[in-house]
């Protein structure tokens, strides 16, 4: 006991400044703001390789099963594009036309695909981690998403790494639309379960039912239409009796996401430019 005392009485003034640096580390993280958590959290390059190589120890263990689901995607997509181009070249008469046009779809934007390196879903501030940056075309403000619907948008870019907001973070907002009717809200989350949301404000004359698809508007500046987000679950009022509140089932599992692709589509990039040279010429008229 005595050794003991003589050795906290040695070192006393290192134990002091070990405990002062452990609740100032504590202190930093717990109030300091969104966006500079973001960056100590995952932006870095150092933690964003740490993030991936656990990862890919993950995925190791999954690859046989991955696989078999890639295969059969593919197998089925091959289908579809055939079927869709025997109907096309049918209507059109025209293989070259057809061509044509599926080039000029096609250049309107580019997909970079990436892997999830961090990821979380229960958390009212949820972030994801992906390992592709500016280095590789990413910037923020652009859209992701998977092969099963939507997923975010990229809020911070490093060179190597990028954070994304996705739906399942309350500063999430989303223009998206009934399929196959021209109503539309932006869709949001509340916390609670990482498989659904809400679709807000849609007009109190609109006419859909349970079971519809939600997807992407093409009203924001990030994201193309026909994204798919998901199924309508149930309907409510909204608070102020003026609009409805969607509950919808999400298209996407945040829980086991692993591949993504990032959006970047020039002609959402050029409209973006337009309205805010727009807003800026008519901040000189004020």
């Amino acid at each position: 006991m005595q050794n003991l005392l003589a050795f906290l009485a040695h070192h006393f003034h290192w134990l002091v400044f070990i405990l002062l640096e452990t609740v100032s580390v504590v202190m930093l993280f717990s109030y300091n703001s969104y966006q500079g958590s973001v960056w100590l959290s995952s932006a870095n390059a150092v933690t964003g390789q740490v993030y991936e190589w656990q990862s890919e120890l993950t995925q190791f263990f999954s690859l046989s099963r991955r696989s078999e689901e890639l295969s059969q995607r593919n197998l089925f997509l091959e289908q579809e594009v055939g079927r869709l181009r025997r109907l096309l070249a049918q209507e059109t008469k025209d293989s070259t036309e057809r061509e044509r046009q599926t080039a000029k779809q096609l250049s309107a934007f580019q997909l970079i695909p990436a892997k999830v390196v961090a990821n979380s879903v229960d958390s009212h501030d949820n972030l994801i981690t992906i390992n592709r940056g500016t280095a590789d075309g990413v910037e923020a403000d652009m859209g992701v998403a998977s092969g099963t619907g939507l997923v975010g948008v990229v809020y911070l870019a490093g060179k190597h790494y990028s954070v994304i907001i996705p739906i399942l973070n309350k500063q999430s907002r989303i223009s998206c639309a009934i399929r196959g009717h021209e109503y539309f809200g932006y869709l949001s989350w509340s916390g609670g379960s990482p498989v659904e949301a809400y679709l807000e404000d849609v007009p109190r004359h609109a006419i859909f039912r349970k079971g519809d698809w939600v997807e992407t508007s093409g009203y924001s500046s990030i994201f193309p239409p026909g994204i798919s987000v998901g199924r309508i679950m149930a309907i409510y009022n909204s608070t102020d009796g003026l609009s409805y509140r969607l509950k919808i089932h999400l298209s996407t599992d945040f829980a086991c996401l692993r591949d993504v692709y990032v959006i970047n589509d020039k002609g959402i990039r050029e409209q973006r430019l337009l309205m805010e040279a727009a807003q800026d010429s008519l901040s000189l008229y004020k």
